[in-house]
């Protein structure tokens, strides 16, 4: 079963990078990222056109109190999102005694291949794991998106079922989804 997980003041810090709430004054950075063609695009929606729709975006983000906001403590700028997010139930039916939640993310390009993500995901999973309980962990990727297959992988996620995604657009596209049991509770 789904469980709500607040980040309004989750603050985690790593080597590389800060994650915490999202911030109004975060726009100009947020909008950055999301108008490069390709990085919305991996995650399931089209890249920003203006910042009008950033700044929709970001408002929900806020108002939502799901996405951390990954910001690269070097620049102090946002360089990217991690999700908290309901996954459907409907489709782990075999999950339904336990609680959980999925994890989607996003990075700025100029960052992809650094170990960056995996650095912030990390920082994620020990936080849902000790701090909030959690059983366990769900994370997908497009079936072309290795980067995002390299991470979750790195993580230690197991491989659970293939699905489907409907991005923003309304296509529907394959999915592969894996799964993270927390070794320190009994289940």
């Amino acid at each position: 079963m789904n469980k709500k997980v607040d980040v309004s003041n989750i603050i985690l810090v790593g080597k590389r990078i800060t994650l915490r709430a999202f911030k109004e004054s975060d726009l100009l950075d947020f909008y950055n990222y999301c108008k490069v063609p390709g990085v919305g695009e991996m995650a399931g929606w089209p890249h920003h056109k203006n910042i009008n729709v950033s700044k929709f975006v970001l408002t929900e983000f806020i108002k939502d109190r799901k996405t951390l906001a990954i910001i690269f403590n070097d620049n102090q700028k946002v360089i990217g999102s991690i999700g908290i997010e309901r996954y459907n139930e409907t489709v782990f039916l075999e999950l339904a005694n336990l609680e959980g939640v999925e994890i989607g993310y996003v990075l700025a390009k100029e960052y992809w291949g650094q170990g960056i993500m995996v650095e912030a995901m990390s920082l994620v999973v020990d936080y849902l794991f000790k701090k909030e309980r959690l059983d366990f962990l769900l994370c997908g990727h497009f079936i072309d998106n290795y980067q995002s297959r390299r991470v979750i992988e790195k993580l230690g996620f197991s491989f659970i079922k293939d699905s489907v995604y409907k991005t923003i657009d309304n296509e529907i596209k394959p999915v592969r989804k894996y799964i993270l049991i927390n070794k320190e509770k009994e289940i």
